[in-house]
């Protein structure tokens, strides 16, 4: 038995490895479950009982010594083959472009809008998106049977819980909290329940702007209306105010500008009536403030507020609403240099 763990000790040392092959039939031969190593542990019963423990010693040796060069030999193999995957590389193909990403252009607008405001004073508030009726309805003057709690427009998610529908809940919740003067605009993203096509979506963003204070005139709503048009679209953009109505002001005005793709003269998108609607204003109703703790017998304020896709849409002549959402990255290139 000694004899034949001598012959299979040369046999390793003397086996050439040169190939991941020829290491495999190493393995196999001495190292595996099945190699002659393996059957020289089995032959321990066949050995005197005073020999065992030298037979087991030289055979833990041998076998210490198979696993020592099969470790080796596999190491250089792997170590030459990563070197020979480095010289295969052709060098001379082109490399892969590096691309960056870009801002999407809602947020560049968002951010711009933001801007503009925050230079004549107005700073940035923010509110939950899931809100309660009072702050989305009733302190905003909504009366119980409005079109707007109905189900086909508004999100409702428990009892009277539902996904906002205007940012103009996060001034209830400043005009709250906070005391006169106030002025403060409310970017985020909105929720109605409506299909959605080239001019409409379920959930769109919205920037609202409110101004509270002692002796605040609509005359100061236009004025900062009139500057936040020129700063965003030029100073030869033109602005105008229709009579409208809301419930949480009074009086109410839509609010209109230039077309920016025909100036004014008539094309498919104004409806050739030379005009494009941007959003809604006007001063704030005394009942509201009244439900906020506000006095209406000594504040008074103004609130507007506009859809940044719609925004979006007219600066940059974009005319389907859901390229917005569809991250399709031949439309979201086009806004790289912003």
């Amino acid at each position: 038995m000694f004899e034949k763990v001598n012959k299979v000790t040369q046999e390793v040392e003397a086996f050439v490895i040169q190939n991941k092959e020829a290491l495999e039939q190493f393995r196999i031969s001495y190292t595996g479950r099945k190699g002659q190593i393996a059957d020289l542990f089995d032959d321990i019963k066949n050995i005197a009982p005073d020999q065992r423990k030298a037979y087991g010693q030289e055979v833990n040796r041998l076998k210490e010594l198979a696993q020592a060069k099969f470790n080796q030999m596999q190491e250089q193999l792997e170590a030459s083959s990563n070197g020979q995957e480095k010289l295969n590389i052709d060098f001379t193909l082109p490399p892969v472009p590096s691309t960056l990403g870009t801002r999407h252009p809602l947020t560049v607008v968002r951010e711009e809008i933001i801007r503009i405001f925050e230079r004549i004073g107005f700073n940035l508030s923010e509110g939950p998106e899931i809100e309660d009726d009072w702050h989305n309805f009733t302190a905003l003057n909504f009366p119980e049977n409005h079109p707007a709690r109905d189900m086909q427009d508004t999100f409702f998610v428990e009892g009277n819980m539902l996904l906002r529908t205007h940012t103009s809940s996060v001034q209830v919740r400043v005009m709250e909290n906070q005391k006169p003067p106030i002025r403060t605009l409310s970017p985020g993203r909105v929720f109605r329940n409506e299909a959605i096509s080239a001019r409409a979506h379920c959930v769109f963003h919205q920037v609202e702007g409110l101004f509270i204070d002692e002796n605040v005139s609509f005359a100061d709503l236009k004025q900062t209306l009139y500057y936040f048009v020129q700063e965003m679209f030029g100073p030869e953009t033109k602005i105008r105010f229709r009579p409208s109505f809301f419930p949480f002001t009074e009086p109410s005005a839509e609010i209109d500008i230039s077309c920016l793709i025909c100036k004014g003269t008539g094309c498919n998108i104004c409806k050739h009536s030379g005009w494009v609607e941007i959003g809604g204003s006007g001063m704030i109703d005394p009942e509201v403030l009244r439900n906020c703790g506000i006095d209406p017998e000594k504040y008074s304020g103004f609130a507007f507020g506009m859809g940044i896709e719609r925004i979006t849409m007219l600066k940059y002549q974009i005319k389907d609403l859901r390229l917005f959402t569809e991250n399709d990255m031949r439309f979201l290139r086009q806004f790289q240099s912003l």
